[in-house]
């Protein structure tokens, strides 16, 4: 049984297989454009510079931590506690995700179904093709795999992140604006190569005299570079060649490589482009740098991410009730470590967070009574019906007044 299988079970699953036979009307969308989406345009992935991009966002992505709020779904909700499904942990399951959004500006998440077809998990996958159809009036997702398999899920089961969606209704639009950078930096390996390529070979142009005939000319050609141009052990480095040869002279090529300067601006594109910068991508970025760039690409995947979610895998009374994905972080634990100390001492000495919140910020597993706060005196416990008492087992007083 292959993952599709594992996945989909598109043989017991008789609604699916129905609505991937008979489902053949598009759904009708407002905006008048196909609703279609195709995974063409991977290629981008294979430049180094838009790589080392997504994976910048990828790797902060996937610290996020997903956490189940309400009391839907508990079985579900236990599962998904430990991982999104058998064969991914969280951390591979969000940077696959956010690579797949990075790479197609659409990233489709669907449930993983048992023999029973009962949701325990769910899965990113990328259809080389996938097409919104109308099923006995409802939005479907049917799915066309690279291998030739096919697949389809309700809409409203699954996951579906957009970047740049402009002209779909559901789906993200194609990098098109990327194209041009993306020549320039096609156009700068090329030349890097054959300047590597004309580094090692020699070219020479001359005049002969007494060569008339084509073959005597391939002949000459042939026995000059043997000897002459050899590249072994035994060259000698000297050119020698006859009176018959006029105006000998070496050719000289200068293949095109791009500058300093337009190099950079390549870089600039790609990393205006994706929201990143060189701190971030050389894991650098502190301080304001950080805080910029979890607020312009972690938070934004991560609102997207939990909100999508929270659709797939909760109804809309679950959701009225309080039941919820939600994909959080501790943006503390970014802060450089001078950062991380005078937080820890300000917000202890107030009482505002806790030893074991603390704790969490220099990823340090809590302690035995640390989640009850303190503040400076002589450091004292703040209970939970307002009284105040010494660490060190004194007198409980009430009122925050005799806490000095």
């Amino acid at each position: 049984m292959g993952l599709l299988d594992a996945i989909f079970h598109p043989d017991k699953n008789k609604i699916e297989k129905d609505a991937l036979a008979n489902a053949h009307a598009s759904f009708k969308m407002l905006t008048g454009y196909k609703p279609v989406f195709t995974s063409w345009g991977g290629e981008i992935y294979e430049s180094e510079l838009v790589r080392a991009a997504i994976d910048a966002r990828a790797r902060h992505i996937s610290k996020l931590k997903v956490e189940f709020q309400g009391s839907a779904r508990p079985s579900l909700v236990a599962k998904m506690k430990l991982a999104p499904n058998q064969w991914q942990t969280w951390s591979q399951f969000l940077y696959r995700v956010s690579t797949i959004l990075d790479i197609h500006n659409t990233s489709i998440i669907v449930p993983v179904r048992d023999e029973d077809l009962q949701t325990t998990g769910f899965f990113p996958v990328i259809p080389k093709k996938c097409e919104v159809v109308d099923y006995n009036g409802e939005p479907w997702l049917r799915y066309h795999f690279a291998n030739g398999q096919t697949a389809a899920t309700p809409l409203y089961d699954c996951a579906v992140l957009t970047r740049h969606q402009y002209k779909s209704d559901f789906f993200g639009d194609a990098n098109d604006a990327l194209d041009e950078t993306m020549k320039l930096v096609h156009m700068n390996n090329q030349g890097i190569e054959e300047a590597v390529k004309s580094s090692t070979r020699y070219s020479w142009i001359a005049e002969l005299s007494n060569f008339t005939k084509p073959e005597d000319l391939a002949k000459e050609r042939k026995r000059f570079s043997e000897e002459n141009l050899k590249t072994d052990a035994d060259a000698s480095g000297i050119l020698l060649f006859p009176n018959t040869y006029k105006n000998v002279r070496q050719v000289t090529t200068n293949p095109y490589t791009v500058d300093a300067d337009e190099l950079k601006l390549i870089q600039t594109n790609i990393s205006n482009y994706y929201g990143v910068n060189e701190d971030v991508l050389q894991n650098k970025a502190y301080g304001d740098t950080w805080s910029a760039f979890y607020e312009g690409c972690v938070e934004v995947f991560a609102i997207q991410f939990s909100e999508s979610m929270s659709a797939a895998m909760y109804t809309t009374r679950e959701r009225a009730q309080g039941s919820s994905v939600m994909a959080t972080s501790n943006r503390l634990q970014y802060l450089s470590n001078a950062d991380k100390l005078a937080v820890s001492a300000q917000m202890a000495d107030r009482g505002i967070m806790s030893r074991n919140e603390i704790r969490e910020i220099w990823n340090l597993p809590p302690v035995e009574g640390g989640d009850v706060p303190t503040i400076r005196g002589e450091y004292y416990l703040i209970n939970n019906d307002g009284t105040i008492s010494k660490e060190n087992g004194g007198e409980t007083e009430k009122g925050e007044e005799n806490a000095e």
